[in-house]
């Protein structure tokens, strides 16, 4: 089989744009939700300490993160082509010559008639 086809699996098929898009919207919104805890931390914990940099920081961060992660593309859209058909060459007919003796010739003529 020298120019053998593939054809794609149904498992092998990448993720539906809308999946995808759903799923980065999902990350987003987590990521978002993670950003308002720690502002709430920075906020609400008494006493200040180390910690409410830290929270303040992520608070500042995250946002960049998150849009930056929602762009993204996911990798699961890379996927090996698995063939779950096994295709068989057929044999090879041999072409048929018909042989004709008399040829038809068919001789359309045609004028054009105004017809008053």
């Amino acid at each position: 089989m020298k120019n053998a086809r593939q054809v794609p699996a149904v498992t092998s098929l990448p993720q539906s744009p809308r999946d995808e898009a759903d799923h980065r919207v999902r990350r987003y919104a987590l990521t978002m939700t993670i950003r308002i805890a720690c502002f709430a931390l920075m906020v609400l914990v008494q006493p200040y300490g180390w910690y409410t940099w830290i929270f303040g920081i992520a608070a500042a961060v995250l946002p960049y993160i998150a849009v930056v992660f929602a762009n993204a593309g996911s990798d699961s859209t890379e996927t090996v082509v698995e063939s779950p058909v096994q295709e068989i060459e057929a044999p090879r007919s041999e072409p048929t010559v018909i042989e004709s003796t008399d040829p038809t010739v068919f001789t359309i003529r045609e004028s054009r008639r105004d017809e008053s």
